[in-house]
């Protein structure tokens, strides 16, 4: 298959991208979770920027839900604006970066180390800062990352966040689950083929929303994010339940909705949204592996339908990236070089 973009081109690799992190780095988490477990953190603290922070919001589900440990996510200005550094002992502390070279997490990440806490750092390179900076150090192994929208990476640290949650579950099901993911990923890469020809209707959008709930708020967040990136499009990210507090009134006859619906504890009160949407005759995409669900689609977005909830937000960001690429390359915009946009973001 050619591919006519550097975007493209990663958004395609994602599935041998997240085999290989799962094959070649998958004793290594191993080994931070044993660490992780002999300093028996009473919490955990995220730092990140960017996409990286959607994969933090991420981490707050699924070591809440899965390792009952609270997730907080750091205020980087905290330290590098202010020069402070709030209590952090007895907290495993995380770093999630692409490049690693985000000065706000690699200064939390120092700070905690002084104070005693455990520090790990999730990047794309060994030798940057971030790891440097931290105990220990979990490799994306995703390669080069050429186009500046993040597609790729962020899928490997949700890859990253599920093996090492997965390990400190100690639940031999959620860890023979992720084994499936790089498949899945394939697979709604290829059920979503018909975006390219049907991305056609939002060329004239300027604003949506994109919601989901539970796991998938972060998902909600990073769609929205590459939206904003690729296609200069005003998208505001919620949650089901906020939406309704207020945000819901902007919608009226044709307003651009997109909704993260996987099956799981979440698809009730999301399902009763989408009704609602539709009363309002919201145009409606919808991100679902329930037939029932994408039958109220205007845009209908599958993923498959065994992949577990709290696993989906790495499959379920992928239409959204397709999305993204495909409203850019009919507007004519830079795919790989978004204005104002730099591959590395230093801000302190």
């Amino acid at each position: 298959m050619t591919h006519e973009s550097d975007l493209e081109r990663e958004i395609y690799q994602q599935p041998d991208v997240l085999r290989r992190l799962i094959s070649e780095g998958w004793d290594r988490v191993g080994e931070v979770a044993q660490a992780v477990r002999e300093y028996s953190p009473k919490w955990v603290w995220m730092a990140a920027r960017g996409s990286s922070d959607n994969a933090a919001r991420y981490a707050q589900y699924l070591f809440g839900i899965n390792v009952g440990l609270a997730v907080g996510l750091a205020t980087p200005s905290v330290h590098t604006l202010y020069g402070r550094a709030p209590g952090m002992d007895g907290a495993l502390v995380v770093g999630i970066s692409q490049s690693g070279r985000s000065v706000g997490p690699t200064q939390v990440v120092r700070d905690a180390r002084e104070q005693g806490a455990l520090t790990l750092a999730i990047t794309n390179d060994p030798g940057s800062p971030l790891a440097q900076a931290a105990q220990y150090h979990i490799a994306l192994r995703a390669g080069e990352e050429r186009s500046l929208a993040a597609t790729k990476t962020y899928t490997a640290q949700l890859t990253v966040l599920a093996m090492l949650g997965a390990f400190l579950s100690g639940e031999k099901g959620l860890l023979d689950a992720i084994r499936n993911v790089p498949d899945w990923v394939a697979q709604t890469l290829d059920a979503n083929a018909h975006i390219m020809s049907r991305g056609e209707r939002y060329r004239f959008m300027t604003h949506c929303v994109v919601i989901g709930r539970g796991y998938n708020y972060a998902t909600a967040f990073e769609i929205a994010l590459k939206l904003k990136e690729l296609t200069y499009v005003v998208a505001e990210p919620y949650s089901s339940a906020d939406f309704r507090h207020g945000p819901i009134a902007v919608v009226d006859r044709g307003f651009p909705t997109l909704i993260i619906a996987p099956n799981g504890p979440a698809r009730r009160d999301v399902e009763s949204l989408i009704e609602e949407l539709d009363e309002r005759h919201a145009d409606l995409a919808v991100i679902a592996n329930d037939d029932e669900l994408l039958s109220h689609a205007h845009f209908a977005l599958p993923i498959p339908e065994p992949v577990p909830d709290w696993l989906s937000p790495i499959v379920s960001v992928i239409p959204g990236q397709m999305l993204a690429w495909t409203l850019a390359r009919v507007r004519s915009l830079p795919l790989d070089r978004p204005r104002g946009l730099k591959k590395v973001t230093i801000t302190v």
